[in-house]
Protein backbone atom coordinates (compact mmCIF):
# COMPACT_ATOMS: atom_id res chain seq x y z
CA UNK A 1 0.00 0.00 0.00
CA UNK A 2 1.18 3.77 -0.70
CA UNK A 3 0.01 7.04 -0.45
CA UNK A 4 0.76 7.51 -4.30
CA UNK A 5 -1.14 5.85 -6.17
CA UNK A 6 -3.27 3.90 -3.61
CA UNK A 7 -4.56 6.21 -1.24
CA UNK A 8 -4.53 9.04 -3.47
CA UNK A 9 -6.72 7.53 -6.29
CA UNK A 10 -9.07 6.40 -3.37
CA UNK A 11 -9.62 9.83 -2.58
CA UNK A 12 -9.91 10.94 -6.56
CA UNK A 13 -12.84 7.90 -6.76
CA UNK A 14 -14.65 9.29 -3.88
CA UNK A 15 -14.57 12.97 -5.00
CA UNK A 16 -16.10 11.73 -7.99
CA UNK A 17 -18.68 9.64 -6.65
CA UNK A 18 -19.74 12.59 -4.71
CA UNK A 19 -20.02 14.65 -7.17
CA UNK A 20 -22.59 12.74 -9.29
CA UNK A 21 -25.21 14.06 -10.80
CA UNK A 22 -23.97 17.58 -10.33
CA UNK A 23 -22.59 20.54 -12.37
CA UNK A 24 -20.67 21.85 -10.17
CA UNK A 25 -18.31 19.95 -6.67
CA UNK A 26 -17.36 22.06 -4.15
CA UNK A 27 -14.18 20.18 -2.16
CA UNK A 28 -13.10 21.34 1.14
CA UNK A 29 -9.71 20.01 2.49
CA UNK A 30 -9.15 21.49 6.06
CA UNK A 31 -5.71 21.79 7.36
CA UNK A 32 -2.89 23.76 7.28
CA UNK A 33 -0.86 23.91 3.78
CA UNK A 34 2.55 22.04 4.25
CA UNK A 35 1.13 19.71 7.30
CA UNK A 36 1.71 16.28 6.84
CA UNK A 37 -2.40 14.98 7.53
CA UNK A 38 -3.17 17.09 4.32
CA UNK A 39 -0.82 16.04 1.82
CA UNK A 40 -2.54 13.22 0.33
CA UNK A 41 -5.36 15.33 -0.32
CA UNK A 42 -3.59 18.20 -1.74
CA UNK A 43 -1.61 15.58 -3.92
CA UNK A 44 -5.55 14.57 -4.84
CA UNK A 45 -6.77 17.63 -6.45
CA UNK A 46 -3.47 18.60 -7.77
CA UNK A 47 -3.52 15.31 -10.29
CA UNK A 48 -7.21 16.28 -11.05
CA UNK A 49 -6.41 18.82 -11.91
CA UNK A 50 -4.25 17.62 -14.24
CA UNK A 51 -6.44 14.69 -15.21
CA UNK A 52 -9.85 16.88 -15.62
CA UNK A 53 -8.11 19.98 -17.24
CA UNK A 54 -7.71 23.39 -15.82
CA UNK A 55 -10.42 24.72 -17.62
CA UNK A 56 -12.83 22.09 -15.52
CA UNK A 57 -10.89 22.95 -11.81
CA UNK A 58 -10.30 25.94 -9.62
CA UNK A 59 -8.14 26.07 -6.52
CA UNK A 60 -9.66 28.59 -4.05
CA UNK A 61 -7.42 29.32 -0.85
CA UNK A 62 -7.99 30.54 2.44
CA UNK A 63 -5.44 32.70 4.16
CA UNK A 64 -4.48 34.84 6.72
CA UNK A 65 -3.70 38.77 6.50
CA UNK A 66 -2.81 39.42 10.20
CA UNK A 67 -2.84 43.10 11.33
CA UNK A 68 -0.28 43.86 13.75
CA UNK A 69 -1.56 47.21 16.17
CA UNK A 70 2.34 47.82 17.19
CA UNK A 71 3.15 48.32 13.33
CA UNK A 72 0.12 49.71 12.76
CA UNK A 73 -0.08 47.22 9.46
CA UNK A 74 -1.72 44.90 7.80
CA UNK A 75 1.40 42.12 7.16
CA UNK A 76 0.80 39.81 3.66
CA UNK A 77 3.39 37.90 4.37
CA UNK A 78 1.73 34.67 5.55
CA UNK A 79 -0.62 34.72 2.74
CA UNK A 80 2.49 35.01 0.55
CA UNK A 81 4.18 31.90 2.36
CA UNK A 82 1.36 29.88 2.14
CA UNK A 83 0.77 30.19 -1.25
CA UNK A 84 4.69 29.89 -1.85
CA UNK A 85 4.08 26.02 0.15
CA UNK A 86 0.73 25.41 -2.02
CA UNK A 87 2.81 26.12 -5.26
CA UNK A 88 5.74 24.09 -3.88
CA UNK A 89 3.90 21.04 -4.12
CA UNK A 90 2.70 21.42 -7.92
CA UNK A 91 -0.98 24.03 -6.70
CA UNK A 92 -1.22 27.47 -8.24
CA UNK A 93 -4.14 28.76 -6.30
CA UNK A 94 -7.36 30.89 -8.85
CA UNK A 95 -8.79 32.53 -5.93
CA UNK A 96 -7.25 33.64 -2.92
CA UNK A 97 -9.87 34.20 0.32
CA UNK A 98 -7.82 36.92 2.67
CA UNK A 99 -9.05 36.46 6.22
CA UNK A 100 -8.47 40.09 8.07
CA UNK A 101 -9.98 41.94 10.71
CA UNK A 102 -10.88 45.20 8.61
CA UNK A 103 -11.23 46.00 5.12
CA UNK A 104 -8.26 45.06 2.83
CA UNK A 105 -7.08 48.42 1.22
CA UNK A 106 -6.67 47.64 -2.80
CA UNK A 107 -2.94 48.60 -2.67
CA UNK A 108 -2.65 45.23 -0.40
CA UNK A 109 -4.44 43.48 -2.80
CA UNK A 110 -2.25 44.08 -5.57
CA UNK A 111 0.56 43.29 -3.98
CA UNK A 112 -0.68 40.06 -2.86
CA UNK A 113 -1.78 39.90 -6.33
CA UNK A 114 1.95 40.24 -7.78
CA UNK A 115 3.78 37.55 -5.00
CA UNK A 116 0.93 35.06 -5.49
CA UNK A 117 0.70 34.53 -9.27
CA UNK A 118 -3.15 35.36 -8.93
CA UNK A 119 -5.30 37.93 -10.59
CA UNK A 120 -5.91 41.14 -8.83
CA UNK A 121 -10.01 40.38 -9.11
CA UNK A 122 -9.73 37.10 -7.84
CA UNK A 123 -7.97 38.43 -4.16
CA UNK A 124 -10.75 38.47 -2.15
CA UNK A 125 -11.06 39.96 0.84
CA UNK A 126 -13.02 37.96 3.64
CA UNK A 127 -13.46 40.42 6.60
CA UNK A 128 -14.68 39.44 9.59
CA UNK A 129 -18.20 39.79 10.08
CA UNK A 130 -20.97 39.81 13.18
CA UNK A 131 -22.64 36.65 12.01
CA UNK A 132 -21.30 33.92 8.90
CA UNK A 133 -24.70 34.93 7.16
CA UNK A 134 -23.79 37.90 6.09
CA UNK A 135 -20.53 36.13 4.35
CA UNK A 136 -22.39 35.46 0.73
CA UNK A 137 -23.16 39.31 0.75
CA UNK A 138 -19.86 40.09 1.26
CA UNK A 139 -18.29 38.23 -1.41
CA UNK A 140 -21.29 39.19 -4.13
CA UNK A 141 -20.52 42.34 -3.58
CA UNK A 142 -16.64 41.55 -4.88
CA UNK A 143 -17.85 39.46 -7.73
CA UNK A 144 -16.52 36.49 -6.54
CA UNK A 145 -19.43 34.82 -8.09
CA UNK A 146 -18.74 36.39 -11.36
CA UNK A 147 -15.06 35.32 -11.58
CA UNK A 148 -15.82 31.70 -11.14
CA UNK A 149 -18.87 31.85 -13.27
CA UNK A 150 -16.25 33.20 -16.02
CA UNK A 151 -13.50 31.26 -15.29
CA UNK A 152 -15.56 28.35 -15.66
CA UNK A 153 -17.13 29.37 -18.95
CA UNK A 154 -20.30 28.84 -17.18
CA UNK A 155 -23.61 30.70 -18.89
CA UNK A 156 -25.57 31.65 -15.44
CA UNK A 157 -27.74 35.09 -14.99
CA UNK A 158 -27.33 37.31 -12.19
CA UNK A 159 -27.55 36.33 -8.58
CA UNK A 160 -30.55 37.32 -6.53
CA UNK A 161 -29.50 37.51 -3.35
CA UNK A 162 -33.46 39.08 -2.46
CA UNK A 163 -34.27 35.31 -0.07
CA UNK A 164 -30.80 36.07 1.87
CA UNK A 165 -30.87 39.41 2.40
CA UNK A 166 -34.16 38.51 4.08
CA UNK A 167 -32.20 35.94 6.49
CA UNK A 168 -29.99 38.38 7.14
CA UNK A 169 -32.70 41.04 7.94
CA UNK A 170 -34.62 39.00 10.26
CA UNK A 171 -31.63 37.99 11.78
CA UNK A 172 -30.27 41.23 12.78
CA UNK A 173 -34.13 42.76 13.16
CA UNK A 174 -36.05 40.47 15.30
CA UNK A 175 -39.07 41.41 17.19
CA UNK A 176 -39.46 38.95 20.06
CA UNK A 177 -37.05 37.19 22.34
CA UNK A 178 -36.69 34.20 24.29
CA UNK A 179 -34.22 32.41 26.78
CA UNK A 180 -33.64 28.30 25.69
CA UNK A 181 -31.74 26.20 28.44
CA UNK A 182 -29.42 23.96 26.55
CA UNK A 183 -29.06 21.34 29.18
CA UNK A 184 -26.22 18.64 28.25
CA UNK A 185 -23.14 17.43 28.96
CA UNK A 186 -20.41 18.57 26.61
CA UNK A 187 -21.18 22.71 27.64
CA UNK A 188 -17.45 23.28 28.48
CA UNK A 189 -17.05 22.78 24.76
CA UNK A 190 -17.80 25.87 22.42
CA UNK A 191 -18.39 23.67 18.75
CA UNK A 192 -19.86 20.71 21.09
CA UNK A 193 -23.93 21.46 19.96
CA UNK A 194 -22.92 23.65 17.22
CA UNK A 195 -25.45 21.84 14.88
CA UNK A 196 -27.97 22.48 17.17
CA UNK A 197 -27.36 26.21 17.76
CA UNK A 198 -27.49 26.95 14.48
CA UNK A 199 -30.71 25.28 14.31
CA UNK A 200 -32.33 27.46 16.48
CA UNK A 201 -30.58 30.55 14.95
CA UNK A 202 -32.77 29.31 11.84
CA UNK A 203 -35.77 28.91 13.93
CA UNK A 204 -35.31 32.66 15.44
CA UNK A 205 -34.61 33.74 11.75
CA UNK A 206 -38.12 32.06 10.77
CA UNK A 207 -39.93 33.27 13.93
CA UNK A 208 -38.11 36.88 13.89
CA UNK A 209 -36.73 36.00 17.77
CA UNK A 210 -33.92 36.69 19.19
CA UNK A 211 -32.54 33.35 20.61
CA UNK A 212 -30.29 33.10 23.86
CA UNK A 213 -29.58 30.22 24.66
CA UNK A 214 -28.35 29.65 28.43
CA UNK A 215 -25.80 26.59 28.04
CA UNK A 216 -26.12 24.33 31.59
CA UNK A 217 -24.19 21.70 32.37
CA UNK A 218 -26.80 18.63 33.65
CA UNK A 219 -24.27 18.13 36.36
CA UNK A 220 -24.95 21.09 38.05
CA UNK A 221 -28.52 20.14 38.08
CA UNK A 222 -27.89 17.00 40.14
CA UNK A 223 -25.93 19.77 42.50
CA UNK A 224 -27.59 22.59 42.95
CA UNK A 225 -31.24 21.63 41.69
CA UNK A 226 -33.27 23.11 38.91
CA UNK A 227 -33.42 26.36 40.48
CA UNK A 228 -31.71 27.97 36.89
CA UNK A 229 -34.70 26.67 34.89
CA UNK A 230 -36.92 29.25 36.45
CA UNK A 231 -36.77 32.01 34.43
CA UNK A 232 -36.49 29.89 30.66
CA UNK A 233 -39.21 30.00 28.32
CA UNK A 234 -37.67 26.58 26.64
CA UNK A 235 -35.83 23.52 27.91
CA UNK A 236 -34.13 21.83 24.85
CA UNK A 237 -32.20 18.49 25.95
CA UNK A 238 -29.40 17.25 23.44
CA UNK A 239 -28.03 13.93 22.82
CA UNK A 240 -24.83 12.60 24.48
CA UNK A 241 -23.32 9.07 25.55
CA UNK A 242 -22.27 7.69 29.06
CA UNK A 243 -23.59 8.45 32.80
CA UNK A 244 -22.38 11.18 33.48
CA UNK A 245 -25.24 14.09 34.49
CA UNK A 246 -27.67 11.60 33.44
CA UNK A 247 -30.02 12.19 37.09
CA UNK A 248 -29.39 16.08 35.83
CA UNK A 249 -30.91 15.43 32.51
CA UNK A 250 -33.73 13.49 33.87
CA UNK A 251 -34.61 16.36 36.76
CA UNK A 252 -34.29 18.71 33.87
CA UNK A 253 -37.03 16.81 31.96
CA UNK A 254 -39.25 16.99 35.18
CA UNK A 255 -38.78 20.93 35.77
CA UNK A 256 -40.55 21.27 32.21
CA UNK A 257 -43.04 18.76 32.33
CA UNK A 258 -44.50 19.71 35.59
CA UNK A 259 -44.07 23.35 34.97
CA UNK A 260 -45.82 23.20 31.71
CA UNK A 261 -42.38 24.73 29.92
CA UNK A 262 -41.88 23.93 26.04
CA UNK A 263 -39.51 21.51 25.88
CA UNK A 264 -37.58 19.61 23.01
CA UNK A 265 -35.46 16.23 23.73
CA UNK A 266 -32.76 14.98 20.95
CA UNK A 267 -32.01 11.38 21.41
CA UNK A 268 -30.69 11.07 24.62
CA UNK A 269 -33.42 13.60 24.98
CA UNK A 270 -36.03 11.23 24.24
CA UNK A 271 -34.60 8.70 26.56
CA UNK A 272 -34.47 10.84 29.55
CA UNK A 273 -37.97 11.84 28.64
CA UNK A 274 -39.22 8.45 28.81
CA UNK A 275 -37.36 7.37 31.98
CA UNK A 276 -39.09 10.53 34.07
CA UNK A 277 -42.13 9.94 32.23
CA UNK A 278 -41.88 6.24 33.61
CA UNK A 279 -40.37 6.86 36.75
CA UNK A 280 -42.90 9.79 38.20
CA UNK A 281 -46.10 9.23 36.00
CA UNK A 282 -46.22 5.89 35.23
CA UNK A 283 -45.23 4.53 38.71
CA UNK A 284 -42.55 2.52 37.59
CA UNK A 285 -39.87 3.38 40.38
CA UNK A 286 -36.05 2.93 39.61
CA UNK A 287 -36.86 2.87 35.55
CA UNK A 288 -33.97 3.58 33.94
CA UNK A 289 -31.79 3.00 30.28
CA UNK A 290 -29.85 -0.72 30.03
CA UNK A 291 -26.85 1.77 28.75
CA UNK A 292 -26.97 3.24 32.16
CA UNK A 293 -28.05 0.62 34.54
CA UNK A 294 -27.76 -3.39 33.64
CA UNK A 295 -29.65 -4.37 36.36
CA UNK A 296 -33.09 -1.84 36.87
CA UNK A 297 -36.04 -3.82 36.74
CA UNK A 298 -38.00 -1.19 34.66
CA UNK A 299 -35.17 -0.88 31.44
CA UNK A 300 -37.46 1.36 29.40
CA UNK A 301 -34.85 2.37 27.23
CA UNK A 302 -32.74 -0.95 25.77
CA UNK A 303 -30.65 -2.02 23.21
CA UNK A 304 -32.34 -3.52 20.01
CA UNK A 305 -31.14 -6.37 18.97
CA UNK A 306 -33.00 -6.50 15.72
CA UNK A 307 -35.21 -4.47 13.14
CA UNK A 308 -36.36 -4.37 10.10
CA UNK A 309 -35.36 -1.51 7.74
CA UNK A 310 -37.60 0.50 4.73
CA UNK A 311 -36.47 -1.82 2.27
CA UNK A 312 -36.99 -4.98 4.37
CA UNK A 313 -33.64 -5.60 4.81
CA UNK A 314 -33.22 -7.02 8.79
CA UNK A 315 -30.45 -5.34 10.69
CA UNK A 316 -28.77 -6.14 14.29
CA UNK A 317 -26.53 -5.75 16.68
CA UNK A 318 -25.62 -6.62 20.15
CA UNK A 319 -23.80 -5.32 23.23
CA UNK A 320 -20.99 -6.99 22.03
CA UNK A 321 -20.45 -5.42 19.25
CA UNK A 322 -18.06 -2.47 18.12
CA UNK A 323 -19.91 0.84 19.51
CA UNK A 324 -19.24 2.13 15.91
CA UNK A 325 -20.95 -0.79 14.28
CA UNK A 326 -23.66 -1.15 16.73
CA UNK A 327 -25.07 2.71 15.93
CA UNK A 328 -28.09 2.72 13.87
CA UNK A 329 -26.66 5.38 10.93
CA UNK A 330 -27.81 7.79 8.42
CA UNK A 331 -30.72 8.70 7.38
CA UNK A 332 -33.92 6.84 8.54
CA UNK A 333 -37.59 7.01 7.60
CA UNK A 334 -40.94 7.53 10.08
CA UNK A 335 -44.62 7.12 10.16
CA UNK A 336 -45.84 9.94 11.82
CA UNK A 337 -49.35 9.70 13.96
CA UNK A 338 -52.37 11.71 12.24
CA UNK A 339 -53.09 14.88 14.21
CA UNK A 340 -50.19 14.22 17.10
CA UNK A 341 -47.99 17.50 16.99
CA UNK A 342 -45.25 15.94 15.19
CA UNK A 343 -47.92 15.57 12.40
CA UNK A 344 -48.96 19.12 12.46
CA UNK A 345 -45.37 20.50 12.44
CA UNK A 346 -43.82 18.46 9.60
CA UNK A 347 -47.19 18.24 7.98
CA UNK A 348 -46.44 14.98 6.34
CA UNK A 349 -47.26 11.32 7.05
CA UNK A 350 -43.93 10.44 6.52
CA UNK A 351 -40.43 12.08 7.23
CA UNK A 352 -36.72 10.71 6.76
CA UNK A 353 -34.09 12.03 10.01
CA UNK A 354 -30.63 10.91 10.39
CA UNK A 355 -30.15 9.12 13.12
CA UNK A 356 -26.39 8.34 15.42
CA UNK A 357 -27.13 6.18 18.37
CA UNK A 358 -27.82 2.50 19.59
CA UNK A 359 -30.04 2.04 22.56
CA UNK A 360 -34.38 2.61 22.04
CA UNK A 361 -37.02 2.79 23.60
CA UNK A 362 -37.96 -0.34 24.73
CA UNK A 363 -41.76 -1.69 23.72
CA UNK A 364 -41.79 -4.07 26.82
CA UNK A 365 -43.33 -0.85 28.33
CA UNK A 366 -44.73 0.68 25.25
CA UNK A 367 -48.85 -0.21 26.16
CA UNK A 368 -48.11 0.71 29.87
CA UNK A 369 -46.80 4.13 29.40
CA UNK A 370 -49.39 5.01 26.41
CA UNK A 371 -51.91 4.24 28.92
CA UNK A 372 -50.14 6.62 31.84
CA UNK A 373 -50.29 9.12 28.59
CA UNK A 374 -46.96 9.50 26.38
CA UNK A 375 -48.48 9.63 22.86
CA UNK A 376 -46.45 7.18 20.31
CA UNK A 377 -46.32 10.05 17.62
CA UNK A 378 -44.13 8.16 15.17
CA UNK A 379 -42.38 4.67 14.65
CA UNK A 380 -40.01 3.77 12.11
CA UNK A 381 -42.01 1.84 9.41
CA UNK A 382 -42.05 -2.14 10.38
CA UNK A 383 -43.70 -0.49 13.31
CA UNK A 384 -41.22 -1.89 16.32
CA UNK A 385 -38.91 1.21 16.90
CA UNK A 386 -40.40 4.04 18.55
CA UNK A 387 -39.32 7.46 16.99
CA UNK A 388 -40.88 10.13 18.38
CA UNK A 389 -43.01 10.92 21.66
CA UNK A 390 -45.03 13.67 23.16
CA UNK A 391 -47.25 14.36 26.24
CA UNK A 392 -51.07 15.33 25.45
CA UNK A 393 -51.69 17.27 28.56
CA UNK A 394 -48.53 19.14 28.07
CA UNK A 395 -48.71 23.01 26.01
CA UNK A 396 -45.76 21.70 24.22
CA UNK A 397 -43.49 18.66 24.60
CA UNK A 398 -41.68 16.83 21.86
CA UNK A 399 -38.79 14.40 21.98
CA UNK A 400 -37.19 12.79 19.12
CA UNK A 401 -34.62 9.68 18.75
CA UNK A 402 -33.00 11.12 15.75
CA UNK A 403 -31.17 14.61 14.98
CA UNK A 404 -33.19 16.86 12.97
CA UNK A 405 -30.77 19.87 13.79
CA UNK A 406 -28.45 18.39 10.83
CA UNK A 407 -31.50 19.30 8.41
CA UNK A 408 -32.05 22.94 9.18
CA UNK A 409 -30.68 25.21 6.82
CA UNK A 410 -30.77 29.11 7.24
CA UNK A 411 -33.25 29.64 4.42
CA UNK A 412 -36.26 26.97 5.16
CA UNK A 413 -35.22 26.29 8.83
CA UNK A 414 -36.83 23.16 10.17
CA UNK A 415 -40.45 22.61 11.31
CA UNK A 416 -39.14 20.77 14.56
CA UNK A 417 -37.25 23.90 15.97
CA UNK A 418 -39.72 26.59 14.24
CA UNK A 419 -41.96 25.17 16.49
CA UNK A 420 -40.16 24.95 19.36
CA UNK A 421 -39.38 28.34 19.37
CA UNK A 422 -43.05 29.66 18.80
CA UNK A 423 -44.03 27.69 21.97
CA UNK A 424 -41.13 29.63 23.76
CA UNK A 425 -42.17 32.95 22.14
CA UNK A 426 -45.84 32.39 23.12
CA UNK A 427 -44.69 31.61 26.82
CA UNK A 428 -42.34 34.38 27.09
CA UNK A 429 -45.59 36.87 25.73
CA UNK A 430 -48.32 35.12 28.22
CA UNK A 431 -45.86 35.55 30.92
CA UNK A 432 -45.42 39.44 29.83
CA UNK A 433 -48.54 39.89 29.44
CA UNK A 434 -49.70 38.50 33.29
CA UNK A 435 -47.15 40.44 33.94
CA UNK A 436 -48.13 43.99 32.25
CA UNK A 437 -51.99 43.06 33.97
CA UNK A 438 -50.70 42.60 37.63
CA UNK A 439 -48.58 45.75 37.60
CA UNK A 440 -52.06 47.52 35.89
CA UNK A 441 -53.52 46.12 38.84
CA UNK A 442 -51.36 47.38 41.34
CA UNK A 443 -51.22 50.75 40.28
CA UNK A 444 -54.98 50.89 39.99
CA UNK A 445 -55.04 49.47 43.68
CA UNK A 446 -52.63 52.63 44.51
Amino acid sequence: MQVIPHITDEIKRMVKDGAQGADVAMVEIGGTVGDIESLPFLEAIRQMGVEMGREHTLYMHLTLVPYIPAAGELKTKPTQHSVKELRSIGIQPDVLLCRTDRPLPKDERRKIALFTNVEQDAVISAQDVDTIYKIPGEFFEQHLDDFVVRRFGLSCPPADLTEWNRVVDALEHPEHEVKIALVGKYTGLADAYKSLNEALSHAGIHTRTRVNIVYIDSEQIEKSGTGCLAEMDGILVPGGFGERGIEGKIRTVQYARENKIPYLGICLGMQVAVIEFARNVAGLKGAHSTEFSRETQYPVIALIKEWTTANGSVERRSAETDLGGSMRLGGQPCRLKAKSLWHKLYGKDEIVERHRHRYEFNNRFRMQLEQAGLTIAGTSFDGNLVETVEIADHPWFAACQFHPEFTSRPRDGHPLFVGFIRAAKERRLAALHTELAADREQAAGA
